[in-house]
């Protein structure tokens, strides 16, 4: 389950990543540390719910370490940990696409409600991320003429201009529109319209 998903602590302070995990463990989070964010990257974790990150490390620092997130065509919830002096390399990492940024030293409610929202966040972009999968799947399974009544509706069109573009009667129309309503499992045209804007059927995504 997503919920089970540790939060990642990449830090070079040996004594700021075993204050982390013992203070996200008392709050009944599962937790990974990492030393740099080389050692992050190379562990390649499957599903990553949230990173917490100092901004200024050796090499790969907490700003490259988006950028190359994004690269890899995913950008998790990550919040940067940046010393007083550090407020330039903290705008650096928003701008990157780090969610919030933490002052150290950090206080620790602060710190956990920033890592609570950003668990929520990323637990509502993978459930969208599923139901868009899942709208996906049952689309694919729609025959063609099917697809084309599919884009009729979704494009506000009555049954009997949907027949006449495809030259068909608009009793069939209705026949396949009740095809495409049964395999979506969609309850009402606006539920219809709703799936097809998940799964990116139309231009309103």
């Amino acid at each position: 389950m997503s919920s089970d998903a540790p939060v990642h602590i990449v830090d070079d302070d040996l004594a700021v990543r075993q204050a982390l995990a013992f203070l996200l463990a008392t709050d009944g989070l599962t937790v990974r540390v990492h030393d740099s964010a080389t050692a992050f990257l190379a562990a390649e974790p499957e599903r990553v719910r949230c990173v917490v990150t100092d901004v200024r490390m050796p090499g790969i620092d907490g700003v490259e370490l988006l950028h190359r997130l994004r690269q890899r065509g995913s950008l998790p919830p990550v919040i940067v940990m940046t010393g007083h002096a550090d407020v330039a390399l903290a705008v650096a990492a928003m701008k990157a696409g780090a969610v919030d940024f933490i002052e150290k030293p950090f206080d620790d409610e602060v710190l956990l409600a920033s890592i609570r929202s950003a668990l929520a966040r990323s637990d509502r972009t993978a459930k969208r991320a599923s139901e868009r999968d899942a709208v996906r799947a049952r689309l694919a399974e729609l025959t063609e003429r099917e697809r084309q009544v599919l884009e009729g509706l979704i494009a506000g069109k009555a049954n009997k201009v949907i027949g006449l573009d495809l030259g068909i009667s608009p009793r069939t129309v209705e026949i396949y529109r009740a095809n495409v309503m049964s395999k979506l499992q969609a309850g009402s045209l606006s539920e219809l319209v709703r799936m097809a804007l998940i799964a990116g059927q139309t231009d309103g995504d």
